[in-house]
């Protein structure tokens, strides 16, 4: 019993810890990493802890803002826009 209620929680929390979905186009679609990553930072004065590419074909980053919330935000590699962003 204990199994069945753990498996079901799992299941339904799975969905909420996942990222968004952000594109279907090929890599060589994207905005290069490294340079996409050093406008970001020139633009915005974050400071970049990870900046990585994930399951949901985006690219996330962790960080700080100038304020020194931790930050977390995911962009549409193909555009640039920010598809979601969270601050804590």
């Amino acid at each position: 019993m204990r199994t069945l209620l753990a498996l079901a929680v799992l299941v339904v929390a799975s969905p909420a810890l996942a990222g968004p979905n952000c594109t279907k186009e090929p890599v060589r679609n994207w905005l290069p990493k490294d340079a996409f990553k050093e406008k970001i930072v020139a633009n915005s004065g974050f400071k970049v802890a990870v900046f990585k590419v994930t399951t949901g074909n985006c690219y996330e980053l962790y960080g700080r803002n100038k304020a020194g919330k931790r930050i977390e935000i995911y962009y549409h590699p193909v555009t640039g826009a920010v598809v979601k962003s969270q601050a804590r």
